[in-house]
């Protein structure tokens, strides 16, 4: 009797933990969110972005606001706004799903070729499709090299999903060597593509690489958020099955999981968020490695609460990140995979260090 009343008073302590934790993110995700949108050339105070945003729905509030600061909160801050939020929750989401399928908390969504499909797609458009891209007109021109990217990023993943499996069952070393080796041949498919580049083209493959939500458009993140989204939503009904996972394949599949259809799944849903993500913004590293180790050490390795979680901070980091780009070197603009990288990396090393056990505690 008195076993079962410490277990539900720790399970009641756990439950108020994972609450405030919840809370805390989400104030700091709403947060984030009135700033990033109220930071910039124009200055926006969070009252008055309450006002323009509450307004559209007819709600009036006391903080006014001109014309010049309505049209650039809805038509340049906001769609850039929840680019950053969408993207950030699909790679921390996917980083969360691949580290359980991997069982390795080092992996990344990078890993099953995703973004070097996309990234190598993304130079063969730029460097060899110009004159192709130059004869369409505007509508269609636009959006050329996010598809292209996509397609990219979609095609490699099937191929390293391809090579790793065998008699209808996929072996999780063989995809992450088939992964490895992928992102080794795109990397010198991108460098010749750079070769054969004139300047202009160098620093479009260049600034596209490294990752930007500078060309943020209602035009464009309209239908690509869809496809982000909903195997963002869709992985998080997968935690209990990656939850499974954590104990081995074996022990899933006598738990009654069913192990093949999982890993199908989680690579599939990964390569449509992160691959129609890169597609948008271009390579966004670290964000997708940092945000559920960060998130694992704070609640444990719960994918119940792990992928919202990561869901909830990848969303409110990635943003901070890009308001750090835009507002850094003013009045130009820092690519954003630089901050990303500039955190992510030594963070990274920190893994590794404490990971073979030469760090401190």
């Amino acid at each position: 009797m008195a076993i079962a009343v410490d277990i539900e008073r720790a399970l009641h302590r756990r439950r108020q933990r994972l609450t405030l934790f919840f809370g805390v993110l989400t104030a700091l995700l709403a947060t984030t969110f009135l700033v990033a949108a109220g930071t910039g050339a124009v200055d926006i105070g969070v009252g008055q972005a309450l006002s323009i945003l509450l307004g559209q729905g007819g709600v009036r509030l006391p903080w006014a606001y001109d014309p010049i600061q309505e049209s650039v909160l809805l038509t340049i801050r906001l769609p850039r706004v929840c680019m950053g939020m969408v993207t950030g929750a699909a790679l921390a989401a996917s980083g969360a799903a691949l580290q359980g399928l991997f069982r390795n908390p080092l992996a990344d969504p990078g890993l099953i070729g995703v973004s070097s499909g996309a990234a190598l797609a993304a130079a063969a458009t730029i460097v060899l499709g110009g004159v192709l891209v130059a004869q369409l007109p505007p509508p269609l021109s636009g959006y050329v090299l996010p598809v292209a990217a996509f397609c990219g990023g979609l095609a490699t993943t099937l191929i390293v999903y391809r090579i790793a499996s065998r008699d209808g069952r996929t072996d999780i070393a063989s995809m992450l060597l088939a992964g490895i080796a992928l992102n080794a041949i795109t990397a010198a498919g991108i460098g010749f593509l750079i070769f054969l580049s004139d300047d202009q083209q160098l620093r479009d493959v260049n600034f596209w690489m490294l990752g930007s939500l500078g060309g943020a458009n209602w035009e464009e993140l309209a239908p690509v958020a869809p496809i982000i989204l909903v195997p963002t939503v869709l992985l998080l009904l997968l935690a209990r099955q990656l939850d499974a996972l954590l104990l081995g394949e074996s022990a899933a599949f006598h738990l009654g999981f069913h192990v093949e259809w999982i890993k199908r799944w989680v690579i599939v849903l990964v390569a449509l968020g992160v691959g129609a993500s890169v597609a948008l913004t271009g390579i966004i590293g670290f964000v997708g490695l940092v945000v559920p180790h960060l998130v694992r050490l704070m609640i444990g390795p719960d994918h119940r609460g792990l992928l919202p979680a990561s869901i909830l901070l990848g969303a409110a980091l990635l943003t901070l990140a890009d308001l750090a780009a835009r507002t850094i070197v003013l009045p130009a603009e820092l690519p954003i995979s630089i901050l990303t990288s500039l955190i992510g990396g030594p963070f990274f090393l920190w893994l590794l260090i404490r990971r073979v056990g030469l760090g401190v505690s």
